[in-house]
């Protein structure tokens, strides 16, 4: 598949006056809501009911911090895109030589594929849990209907495809929200988890899960192509487009975080270590604490995640491939590179919560390398023109980038040292 061409500016979005109405920046979001699908998908459901169910509310204050870190790194995605009409991959491309760029390539492919290899296997369960589908059908029905969700987006252009998108995320923020709720949960819990803290190795993998699986390089990689895409050129309205940007990824971003939360909470209130930590043992804690009705919303939700997010994945390899080779794909194509290795894994019996969880730690290896470029383009007045970074963003965004390779630094010492 190849990223779809800028169509030029749509009638009555940015143009020459850089007054920005408030009705006329609410029709310029959209985007954002797209990327924040990759940060609720089956991978966060995972490692956030994981950690919840082993660690209670403890580690609140990484879903948080990392769903902060999220809303920062996607307008600066964004942004490098306005001010240069290249997105991160094609920038990477342009400005590092051809070594530096293929092994920046090489390991967003394996991303990628740790990408689907989480949308696909929760998909599959989700289907497995509603319909009793075996799991490597149901990997095939997934990919599948990823593959109908981006033929929408190439046929039918961008404001169907955000439709489609923000339609089944609203699924997902529903369904998790229903069964938080119903589930109850302790305000003091969630207070006492924003002090950040560890408890053992154990803990510090899973904190790397979460910020892989919030912090999700594809979508880093994917957001500027998401502006490009549905905007053209930006010329003349550079200033009114960045400010609907912060507005748009302000209100994606939080959705995200409070359906992380909820995700978390689920696992904390209605869980526990004794009922279990996996997306099995969470469908069936539900059913037997609260009822069939949030069992049900919490498959349906899975499922919502599962089909969005591995489009987006599959547009956002699209992009990956195109920025840093300069090569398209068929669609079909692009579909099968990352989904072979996720119907591998289902075929090959290993275990979905497993696969799942070690996929976001996989992710957030691939953090720092998709951060720290971004952050070196958008503090470089020569690059970005007069949208160069402020000092204090370029502080917050140096701080993130150094969090998560920290972080990854942490989890290898304890991998080998272990």
């Amino acid at each position: 598949m190849s990223s779809p061409s800028p169509p030029g500016l749509a009638p009555g979005l940015p143009g020459a006056a850089e007054g920005a109405r408030p009705l006329t920046v609410i029709r310029l979001m959209g985007p954002a809501f797209v990327a924040a699908v990759a940060y609720v998908d089956p991978g966060n459901v995972a490692t956030n009911i994981t950690a919840g169910a082993r660690y209670g509310y403890l580690l609140v204050w990484v879903v948080v911090g990392a769903s902060a870190m999220a809303m920062l790194v996607q307008y600066l995605s964004a942004k490098l895109t306005i001010a240069t009409g290249r997105t991160l991959p094609e920038m990477c491309a342009h400005r590092f030589g051809r070594g530096t760029r293929l092994a920046l390539w090489a390991q967003a492919e394996i991303v990628a594929m740790a990408t689907d290899l989480a949308e696909v296997v929760g998909g599959a369960v989700a289907l497995h849990l509603l319909f009793g589908i075996p799991l490597l059908p149901g990997g095939l029905i997934t990919g599948l209907a990823s593959w109908l969700v981006i033929v929408v987006q190439s046929r039918r252009g961008q404001r169907p495809f955000e439709a489609v998108v923000a339609g089944l995320l609203a699924v997902v923020l529903i369904g998790f929200l229903y069964d938080a709720f119903s589930g109850g949960f302790s305000a003091g819990g969630v207070a006492s988890g924003m002090v950040p803290r560890f408890a053992g190795g154990d803990s510090l993998l899973l904190a790397c899960g979460i910020v892989g699986a919030t912090v999700m390089p594809h979508a880093i990689y994917l957001h500027g192509a998401l502006v490009r895409d549905r905007h053209g050129d930006f010329r003349g309205g550079k200033r009114r487009l960045l400010a609907a940007t912060r507005l748009d990824v302000s209100a994606a971003m939080s959705t995200a975080a409070v359906v992380n939360l909820a995700m978390l909470v689920v696992g904390a209130a209605t869980l526990g270590v004794r009922a279990g930590d996996s997306i099995e043992a969470a469908h069936g804690g539900l059913a037997a604490a609260l009822g069939p009705l949030p069992a049900m919303l919490f498959a349906l939700a899975l499922l919502a995640s599962g089909f969005a997010a591995t489009s987006v994945g599959t547009y956002a390899g699209a992009v990956i491939l195109e920025g840093f080779v300069g090569r398209t794909f068929p669609l079909a194509v692009r579909r099968l590179l990352t989904l072979v290795p996720a119907l591998a894994v289902l075929a090959l019996g290993a275990e979905p919560g497993e696969a799942l969880v070690l996929s976001q730690v996989v992710l957030s290896f691939g953090i720092p390398f998709a951060l720290w470029p971004l952050v070196a383009f958008t503090g470089r007045r020569k690059v970005m023109g007069e949208l160069v970074n402020g000092r204090v963003t370029t502080v917050c965004a140096v701080v993130a980038a150094s969090v998560s390779t920290l972080l990854n630094a942490a989890l290898l010492w304890l991998t080998v040292a272990g």
